[in-house]
């Protein structure tokens, strides 16, 4: 997890030194301690805990308001996901649940979510909206995530995920007007918009209405994510790369020209696979393919409450490494240094280097691969956040 020339970037018996929000150095235990006897300096010990970057969690849908427990029960009876959406379930009902909570219980509701995440060690959480399909829901959305940055020891990283789905009897050519034009703009005038994303899905969005909010984000400055690939290949891994986007986000279906353009592109691929569990599919990301091309792989718990309602990082890489293949070390890279990329983060969080904000996770644990090992498990001790040093469980 450091710059490093063993598995996982290890230092094994090292020191770090932390001034203010950030690493002031890092290097062997031995001249740590030479260095702060010279200096003066207070010294915590840590022997026998391993210390990783904060987790990240790069894909979540962490506000919104009731719960699909119901759809969970009909999947479970054989209906499909699709099935469910074209009745008007899915991402519809939780758009009415969420429009009738108010902004205190919709903020209540979030940071149990959050807090969840945090007791595990993450310190950075990327927050979508998405489930208001209205100006005023989004933006309120879009407060709440805010407001989870601003009163617990979190980072979030604020995503307008504008084409989520059609509203019922909207004019389609007309949403996607206004959620590309004067919605946009509105979000991001009052800072609530870190980076947009669309859901590009025969049940959701097509390719050109996802380029028309890439081509709106990009005039404005602003980075972007892409749901593709989650029930079909429709090209949108060749898209999101064509527009620079940070990250394609699910990829259960990939073509190699897709994988080839994302690469070229440098588009994180963010693996989501609770979500693939929830769902029971069957046909994984294309792992190999993606090893091949080159292509940076990052883990989230895409945290929502119709396909993964999940709030344990540490069980996604569990299951990343399980379902999707992945090793021990390129699960936890997924969730540190990769999922920093697929914020557009890399240069602030994500590895453990001088220069960098002191986000560490300590963990009593004997080797890295104990993260990925565990179901139900939670070896994490204790986090810092912007170089302020707390318990696991005093969020």
């Amino acid at each position: 997890m450091v710059a490093g020339a063993e598995p996982y970037g290890n230092i094994k018996n090292a020191a770090l030194a932390v001034q203010g929000e950030r690493i002031a150095w890092v290097g062997s235990a031995a001249e740590g301690q030479a260095r702060a006897a010279a200096q003066g300096l207070e010294v915590e010990d840590a022997r026998g805990i391993w210390i990783t970057p904060g987790l990240i969690d790069c894909h979540t849908h962490l506000v919104y308001g009731g719960n699909r427990v119901e759809e969970f029960e009909k999947r479970l009876c054989g209906v499909s996901y699709e099935d469910i959406a074209r009745a008007g379930g899915g991402i519809q009902s939780t758009v009415q649940a969420t429009r009738a909570a108010s902004h205190e219980e919709l903020y209540r509701e979030a940071a149990v979510r959050a807090r969840r995440l945090m007791s595990e060690g993450v310190t950075t959480i990327e927050v979508k909206s998405g489930y208001g399909l209205e100006l005023a829901a989004e933006r309120r959305l879009l407060e709440v995530a805010r407001e989870l940055g601003t009163e617990l020891p979190v980072s979030i990283k604020k995503t307008f995920l504008g084409l989520h789905a059609l509203p019922p009897a909207a004019d389609r050519q007309q949403f996607v007007s206004e959620v590309c034009g004067p919605w946009l703009e509105s979000l991001a005038a009052a800072g609530l918009v870190d980076a947009v994303d669309a859901f590009c899905e025969n049940i959701a969005f097509t390719l050109a209405e996802t380029e028309r909010l890439l081509g709106a984000a990009k005039h404005m400055g602003l980075p972007a994510h892409v749901h593709v690939g989650q029930l079909s290949d429709m090209g949108g891994a060749e898209l999101a790369a064509k527009w620079g986007a940070l990250s394609a986000d699910h990829l259960e279906y990939l073509s190699a020209a897709g994988a080839r353009s994302m690469a070229a592109a440098g588009t994180v691929a963010v693996l989501l696979p609770t979500a693939y569990f929830t769902l029971r599919q069957t046909t994984p990301p294309p792992v190999a393919l993606l090893r091949e091309s080159g292509v940076a792989m990052a883990v989230a718990t895409d945290s929502n409450p119709g396909s993964s309602p999940c709030t344990s990082i540490l069980l996604a890489l569990n299951m990343a490494c399980t379902l999707f293949g992945l090793t021990p070390e390129e699960a936890l890279s997924g969730a540190t240094r990769h999922a920093a990329r697929a914020l557009g983060a890399a240069d602030e969080i994500g590895t453990i280097e001088a220069g960098k904000r002191a986000d560490l996770a300590m963990w009593r644990i004997e080797r890295p691969a104990e993260l990925c090992y565990g179901i139900g498990a939670n070896p994490c001790i204790g986090v810092m956040h912007r170089g302020r040093l707390r318990t696991a469980d005093a969020t």
